[in-house]
């Protein structure tokens, strides 16, 4: 299993660093997740993604952890 650093870019007006990841986390909670991350993995190499939402939905709506390939 490898390691993988997943961010969300998203630029928000705030006073603070902290009213910033609350107002990010309140529009988390009042619309479906966006599609676009940035991918870091163990090598520092970076990656743009942009998901399809039928194929993200469908993804997470499976059990993933019954796989024994994650054991």
């Amino acid at each position: 299993m490898h390691r993988y650093v997943v961010t969300i870019t998203q630029e928000i007006d705030a006073d603070t660093a902290e009213e910033a990841a609350l107002l990010m986390y309140a529009e988390l909670t009042r619309r479906p997740p966006p599609l676009t991350y940035s991918v870091t993995d163990e090598a520092m190499a970076r990656k743009e993604l942009s998901l399809e939402r039928d194929k993200a939905d469908e993804f997470a709506r499976v059990d993933h952890t019954a796989d024994p390939g994650n054991w």
